[in-house]
C-alpha cells in the first residue's frame, strides 16, 4: 500500500495535506466535531442563561455570571480541545502510513494517555506565553500602584505631574518593545516545539521527552513549518471571516445586541466552521513530523522493512562464559613455599662411621 514515505518539499507536504483532507474528510472533521460539539453546547447554555437573566430583570448580574461561567468551562474546553488534537494526530499518522482509522479507534488510542498529552500542551503553552504574562503583569501593576495614584488616568486631569507623565511614557515605550521581543520569542518557541505532540502520540513519549524530540526533529525545518502555519492561519481567518461576516455586520447594526435566534444560528455556523478547520494544524504538522524522520533517520526504509517482516537486529553484548558457581570464582593467590632450615652439623664428639679416618 502506498504511504508516500519519502522526503517531501513544502509544496508536496501542502498537496499531501489537501489530499488526505479530501480523502478522509469525514474522519478528521468527525474527530474535531467532538470538541466543536461540546463548545456549541456550552455556548447555547450561556445564551440561555443570558436570556433567563434578562427575563428576570437581572441584567446587572450578566457580566459577573458570564465571567463565572467562562471560568468554569475553560478546563472542560481545554480537555476536549487537547483530546481532539491528539486524536487527529493519531488518525493522520495511521492514514499516512496506509493503515485503517476510525473516529472511535483514534479516541480509544489516545484516551489512556490523555493526561500526558494535556501536560505536554500545558508545558508548551507556558514556555510560549509566560513572557506575556510577566510583561502585562508588570505593566498593569505600574498602572495600578503608580499611575493611578498620580491621577494620570482620571478624566479631565489638567495638572498632571510632569515627572509621572515622563515615567509613564517611558515605561509604555518599554512595554511595547518588550511585547515585540516576546512575540519573536513566542514564534521561535512555537516552531521549536511544533512537533512535540505528534512525536509524543506516535512514539508514545512522555512530555519532557516529547519536547526534546521536537527540538531534534525541527532543526533545519522551522522555516518551512512557519510557512505552513502562516498558510493555515490565512485559510482559517478567511473561512471565519466569510462565515461570520453577516453576524458581525448585524452586531454593528444593532449596537452589539443580537436576537437569541441569531446567536443560536451563529453558534451552529461556528460549529461547522470549527469542525472543518480544526484538523488542519494536526494534519500538516504530523506530515512534517514524518518528513523529518524520513530525512534524518531513514524512517521510510525502516517502515518498509517492518512491513516486509524484516527487523534490524540490535547489537548485543557477547555472552558471558558459563559457570556453575553462583559467584565468580577467583583463583587463590600462589604463596611461596616456606624455606626449610639446613640440617644441623653433627656434633664434634660424634664417632665417625667405620672406614673413615681423620
Amino acid at each position: 500500500m502506498e504511504t508516500h514515505l519519502r522526503p517531501l518539499s513544502l509544496g508536496e507536504i501542502l498537496d499531501r495535506t489537501a489530499q488526505l483532507y479530501r480523502e478522509h474528510f469525514l474522519l478528521f472533521a468527525g474527530i474535531s466535531a467532538v470538541y466543536a460539539g461540546v463548545l456549541l453546547a456550552l455556548n447555547l447554555v450561556q445564551i440561555g442563561l443570558d436570556e433567563l437573566l434578562r427575563a428576570l430583570h437581572m441584567t446587572q448580574q450578566l457580566p459577573l455570571v458570564t465571567l463565572g461561567y467562562v471560568v468554569l468551562i475553560l478546563p472542560l474546553m481545554f480537555v476536549c480541545a487537547g483530546a481532539a488534537v491528539a486524536a487527529n494526530n493519531r488518525a493522520v499518522s495511521w492514514v499516512h502510513l496506509g493503515q485503517p482509522a476510525t473516529i472511535r479507534r483514534a479516541y480509544s488510542a489516545i484516551l489512556p494517555r490523555l493526561g500526558r498529552y494535556l501536560w505536554l500542551m500545558t508545558l508548551v503553552a507556558l514556555v510560549i506565553y509566560i513572557p506575556f504574562v510577566v510583561i502585562y503583569g508588570g505593566y498593569f501593576a505600574l498602572l495600578f500602584f503608580y499611575v493611578r495614584p498620580k491621577g494620570l488616568l482620571s478624566p479631565g486631569t489638567t495638572h498632571a505631574d510632569p515627572q509621572a507623565m515622563l515615567v509613564f511614557g517611558l515605561v509604555t515605550l518599554l512595554f511595547l518593545l518588550l511585547l515585540l521581543l516576546a512575540g519573536v520569542y513566542a514564534v521561535v518557541m512555537a516552531l521549536r516545539y511544533a512537533l512535540a505532540v505528534p512525536a509524543s502520540v506516535v512514539e508514545d513519549l512522555p512530555a519532557r521527552q516529547g519536547l526534546r524530540r521536537s527540538v531534534q526533529l525541527t532543526k533545519g525545518a522551522r522555516g518551512r513549518i512557519l510557512v505552513l502555519c502562516l498558510l493555515i492561519v490565512a485559510i482559517q481567518l478567511g473561512l471565519v471571516g466569510i462565515t461570520q461576516v453577516f453576524f458581525i455586520l448585524a452586531a454593528f447594526k444593532h449596537h452589539g445586541q443580537l436576537a437569541a435566534w441569531v446567536q443560536v444560528v451563529q453558534q451552529i455556523v461556528a460549529f461547522l466552521t470549527n469542525s472543518f478547520i480544526g484538523p488542519m494544524y494536526a494534519t500538516g504538522l504530523t506530515l512534517f513530523y514524518y518528513d523529518q524522520r524520513v530525512r534524518k533517520e531513514g524512517f521510510d526504509i525502516e517502515w518498509m522493512m517492518q512491513e516486509a517482516g524484516l527487523t534490524v537486529p540490535e547489537p548485543q553484548a557477547p555472552p558471558a562464559p558459563e559457570t556453575t558457581e553462583p559467584w565468580p570464582a577467583f583463583a587463590p593467590p600462589v604463596l611461596p613455599e616456606p624455606m626449610q632450615a639446613p640440617d644441623p652439623a653433627p656434633p664434634s664428639d660424634q664417632v665417625p662411621p667405620s672406614g673413615e679416618t681423620e
